[in-house]
């Protein structure tokens, strides 16, 4: 049975229901009445609860914006639990052949990093549920996006996480330069339905859950408390920043803690401070050894 995991937003009239898997290609919905919800019987069934005002349905969530009649504490567990008995009994979420609805606008803008060489371009919507990185052209066959990226002259590597797209750039243009560029070309490939990623064609699929979990399991227990830490604490912060951190490897008879460094943290001024100041001090304290070092296999 499909489980949805229920997230509030900035806006306190919309909650998201998020699915385990993206649910729509490349298009985002918007209903505001159940007579535009033709061509999603989800939506139409939701609009038939008195409190729902407008449905969004995009990658791999609905949001729904309630009228003020009612709580989100009082009514998010029943909205979850009937949207979950609709798909368990076969229902459709969206006829997409059909594509009657109005087709949202994508918003992109430019986010600073503490990396001078990388810029962070967040799209209002979900883009990948797993980070991935390209170092050239050659490694971007799962990405048509990342590809056409890489033609600009100025473009060195790529990251992608969830909503957003790390740009990496050569010293031979400045920001100011490139960024209206990047983000317009951007913009508009995501608007026109261009496929971003591509999971069929990774040259190493990414792991399931599932042999995530496994793989987990078969860790030292050190190892275990480390990326526990790295996840809850680190990650977040780094993603922030357009980037990523992932644990390598922990080896006991050094004390030692690999991790990969990616997007905007890759090759980042900072990044050594970060390191050492930041995250191996946190590692340290949480694990109450002083012996702990971190470091970057990739620099």
């Amino acid at each position: 049975m499909t489980k949805l995991t229920i997230k509030e937003t900035q806006n306190p009239a919309i909650i998201k229901f998020e699915f385990p898997d993206f649910i729509t290609r490349n298009q985002s919905y918007e209903y505001k009445n159940i007579d535009e919800a033709t061509d999603s019987p989800l939506a139409q069934q939701l609009f038939y609860l008195p409190f729902v005002k407008t449905v969004y349905i995009s990658g791999n969530f609905v949001a729904v914006e309630r009228y003020s009649i009612v709580e989100w504490d009082d009514v998010k567990e029943d909205v979850a639990e009937q949207i979950e008995e609709f798909i368990q009994k076969g229902g459709v979420i969206i006829t997409e052949s059909e594509n009657k609805s109005k087709k949202l606008p994508v918003t992109v803008y430019g986010e600073t990093t503490p990396n001078p060489s990388a810029l962070k371009f967040v799209v209002s919507k979900m883009l990948t549920k797993n980070a991935i990185e390209f170092k050239n052209i050659d490694q971007a066959a799962a990405s048509p996006l990342a590809q056409e990226l890489f033609k600009f002259p100025y473009v060195k590597e790529i990251f992608m996480d969830e909503n957003y797209i790390s740009v990496t750039k050569y010293e031979i243009n400045s920001w100011d330069e490139i960024t209206l560029e990047l983000r317009t070309f951007i913009k508009q490939y995501i608007e026109n339905g261009g496929t971003v990623l591509d999971d069929s064609l990774l040259a190493a699929p990414l792991k399931s859950e599932d042999k995530k979990d496994e793989a987990f399991d078969k860790l030292d227990e050190t190892s275990q408390k480390i990326i526990n830490i790295l996840e809850e604490y680190v990650k977040p912060a780094v993603a922030a920043d357009g980037g990523n951190i992932v644990f390598e490897s922990y080896d006991e008879s050094t004390k030692t803690v690999n991790v990969i460094m990616q997007g905007a943290c890759s090759g980042c001024p900072s990044s050594t401070f970060t390191l050492k100041s930041g995250i191996e001090n946190m590692l340290k304290s949480m694990l109450n050894d002083e012996q702990i070092k971190v470091e970057s296999v990739n620099g």
